[in-house]
């Protein structure tokens, strides 16, 4: 049910911001891989923006309790929403690993695991900007094929960089770093699944809405 251009502006402008966190916080994880050096740096400008997400997030559940007439499903409203909220969430949650377990040189399959959930973002940014033209609605189904795609890529990094990781980290005393890098590829795995969650969500709006 579509209500005033005011409230639809402001739940279409929620998502946008907080999309627009997500390509700044994927950005900077990639620079925190290429950059090991500055992961400290690069991770509390990563944790600003997720603590932004986070009000963005609240913002707009408490808004949706107060507006009668939404320009979405409600139920649409709080799982795109909150699937973007967990992008970043996860997006953060590798930062802070990076930081924590010291991790002092990168490894190539992060390199490009972080830069594929650079592009995933990028492609849900592109596709919540066309949310409020339906009409577009090619386009926006379009990019989630696109974000479907990277999503299997994600995939497959991820497994190629677990076997290289066990292969070459198979004596006793190199353990630790096998299950510190082991954690930052499940949460960076975990991002680009939740891109794709997000993708769904988006697909099925344009087909109902549209």
């Amino acid at each position: 049910m579509i209500g005033s251009k005011q409230r639809d502006g402001a739940f279409y402008e929620a998502f946008e911001q907080h999309a627009a966190c997500l390509v700044g916080a994927s950005k900077l994880l990639f620079d925190a891989f290429d950059h090991v050096e500055r992961s400290g740096e690069l991770a509390e400008r990563i944790r600003d923006l997720e603590h932004k997400g986070d009000k963005i997030t609240h913002d707009t559940i408490a808004r949706l309790h107060k507006t009668w007439i939404t320009p979405l499903d409600s139920s649409d409203i709080r799982r795109l929403i909150s699937a973007l909220d967990d992008v970043l969430d996860l997006t953060e949650a590798v930062s802070e690993r990076v930081v924590l377990f010291e991790i002092q040189t990168s490894q190539d399959d992060a390199q490009i695991l972080s830069r594929v959930l650079v592009r995933s973002c990028e492609a849900v940014a592109k596709a919540i900007r066309l949310l409020p033209t339906l009409r577009r609605s090619d386009e926006i189904l379009e990019l989630c094929v696109e974000i479907n795609r990277l999503e299997n890529e994600a995939d497959r990094t991820y497994r190629h960089a677990l076997a290289t990781l066990y292969r070459a980290n198979d004596a006793p005393a190199q353990t630790l770093d096998v299950l510190k890098w082991r954690d930052i590829y499940d949460n960076l795995e975990a991002a680009t699944d939740r891109c794709e969650d997000i993708a769904n969500i988006l697909e099925g709006v344009v087909l109902e809405y549209a």
